[in-house]
């Protein structure tokens, strides 16, 4: 058979990596349905990664006019407030997003079947035509109702309810312990910026449940690849937190508070607004409570919630290594640092058009697709890499002194661009890999890499940042990065050769070597990862 005859050559030459990269290469920025498809899901989700950023810099420039004390205060309080919000939104976004589209797809292909079952009883004689004509009628009518009807989506329902319980644990959390956090966080007692950081952060906390809803939302119509509604929702939510912030702060004179207050009542509005779109798309009340997947949720919540702790804590101790050599470097460190990872956010749109395309192909089956979008994927996410390393050798060298004017600060910035620049193509593609592992609900794969990733980035961490101080920290950042990529090639690496044994002797486990002497264990057969194979090996026998 030619798939025996492919998947002996993956075998013996292990060309599965080159496949994925070079597939149709000269169809990348093809205008064509699939790249048009990425570039729906794509562009409003970057535009919406972005525009939080935006609206947090001008809130921060209402706020810097009350006061030092109080823009410090207000700079720990929100650190503090993402920091653990970090932990629950990710996971939650992602695995909505995976699940949703998975399910809507599974539902759209009952129905298509079920109208083709009804399409294909063709007239068998003449006198059956006029049975036929009310049959016909009947199914286009079903046809053009079920694109307006309400969908049935379990996993839907379950986001919304884990997001709404994690929101208000949250908000518990953080109003009960906000005075030990945020001595935790260097506001002692004697601190003048206690109080307002306190005030802040305790009202701030009742926009939690708001804020994790929203991004459960948020994840259900990224899961329907409708990411506009979402952004529309965001940029008025923020635009309307821009406008009550002088209001509340200057004009009602409420100072932190009325910038808190500000930002909550943006929140409830966004979250308001996406409800009010989602309700006309998707039967939020489930048949039974055994529907929702509150298991499937927690399971693949906590690896994820592994890996965000995982990929945290290297930015921490990089950050914690830089401050341990002065303020300059620290300061030098932070710019490159917002820079590099202010860049990240554009790959981070293509990994989520991935993700929702994947997860799609994989509940339909549609294997073509599968290795097709996986492919245009991971070469836009290359060319993307590359233009934003042109922009940022460029722009930093002018640029740079916007951030700063202190020469010694300069001096270190100048060191870490070539790092910042160098690593876009490496980090656009770690992303998007990312995204085609959730596409696939590879979560675990993606939480246990990441955790050997990391051990052996904090190691290069400790090592290069005492033999080569700020540059070292750059260097094994960049490591960082190189070696999540590394985790997401040889996934697909090993599972082409462990496919070749799958065909020819069911129900083998697969082992996969990784990094050096370190071994992790999947059960491919019974994932996704699998059929994302077998796609590659049916499209090439079809070739």
């Amino acid at each position: 058979m030619a798939v025996d005859g492919i998947l002996h050559t993956w075998k013996n030459t292990g060309k599965l990596p080159l496949f994925v990269f070079f597939k149709d290469t000269r169809n990348v920025l093809k205008n064509d349905e699939l790249g048009i498809e990425i570039a729906h899901i794509a562009l409003p989700a970057t535009l919406a990664l972005m525009a939080d950023p935006i609206a947090s810099l001008i809130d921060t420039a209402f706020i810097g006019r009350i006061g030092s004390v109080e823009l410090a205060a207000v700079g720990v309080s929100v650190a503090l407030f993402n920091q653990v919000s970090r932990i629950t939104m990710f996971p939650l976004v992602s695995i909505t997003t995976s699940f949703v589209a998975r399910e809507d797809a599974t539902s759209r292909s009952s129905a298509e079947a079920e109208q083709d079952e009804i399409l294909e009883r063709g007239p068998v004689v003449d006198h059956e035509m006029e049975e036929l004509m009310p049959l016909v009628a009947c199914s286009n009518t079903k046809m053009a109702e079920s694109k307006n009807e309400r969908r049935h989506i379990p996993s839907a329902s379950s986001a919304l309810v884990i997001g709404s319980m994690l929101g208000i644990i949250q908000t518990f959390f953080l109003i009960v312990a906000s005075k030990p956090l945020l001595s935790y966080m260097g506001v002692n007692s004697e601190s003048p910026m206690l109080k307002p950081a306190q005030q802040y952060l305790t009202i701030r906390s009742l926009g939690a449940p708001a804020l994790l809803l929203s991004l459960a939302v948020q994840g259900v119509f990224r899961g329907l690849k409708d990411t506009r509604t979402p952004l529309y929702a965001i940029i008025v939510g923020d635009s309307a937190n821009v406008l009550m912030d002088p209001i509340f702060i200057f004009t009602f004179g409420l100072g932190v508070k009325g910038a808190a207050i500000a930002h909550v009542l943006s929140q409830y509005l966004i979250v308001l607004m996406l409800f009010w779109r989602l309700v006309d798309k998707v039967d939020l009340l489930p048949p039974s409570f055994k529907e929702l997947q509150f298991g499937q949720f927690l399971k693949n919540g906590f690896l994820l919630l592994v890996k965000v702790i995982a990929v945290t804590l290297c930015v921490t101790i990089a950050a914690s290594l830089s401050a341990r050599q002065g303020p300059t470097t620290m300061a030098a460190f932070q710019i490159c640092l917002q820079i590099w990872l202010a860049a990240s956010l554009l790959a981070d749109g293509l990994a989520v058009a991935g993700q929702a395309i994947l997860a799609s192909a994989f509940a339909k089956k549609d294997y073509e697709k599968i290795i097709a979008s996986a492919s245009r994927v991971l070469q836009i996410g290359i060319v993307l890499g590359l233009l934003l390393s042109f922009i940022l050798v460029v722009g930093l060298q002018f640029a740079s002194r916007l951030f700063t004017t202190d020469i010694d600060v300069l001096n270190l910035i100048s060191l870490g661009i070539p790092f910042v620049a160098a690593t876009q193509p490496i980090n656009a593609l770690a992303f998007v890999f990312d995204g085609v592992n959730y596409g696939a609900s590879d979560f675990a794969y993606s939480a246990y890499s990441m955790v050997l990733v990391a051990v052996m980035s904090i190691f290069c961490l400790f090592i290069l940042s005492s033999s080569h101080g700020y540059v070292g920290i750059w260097v094994a950042l960049s490591i960082f990065m190189s070696l999540r990529v590394i985790a997401g090639l040889l996934r697909y690496w090993h599972g082409a050769l462990e496919l070749s044994q799958e065909l020819t002797a069911a129900n083998i486990s697969l082992t996969l070597s990784f990094f050096f002497s370190w071994t992790l264990h999947f059960d491919i057969a019974d994932g996704d990862l699998y059929l994302m194979i077998k796609s590659i090996s049916l499209v090439l026998a079809t070739q």
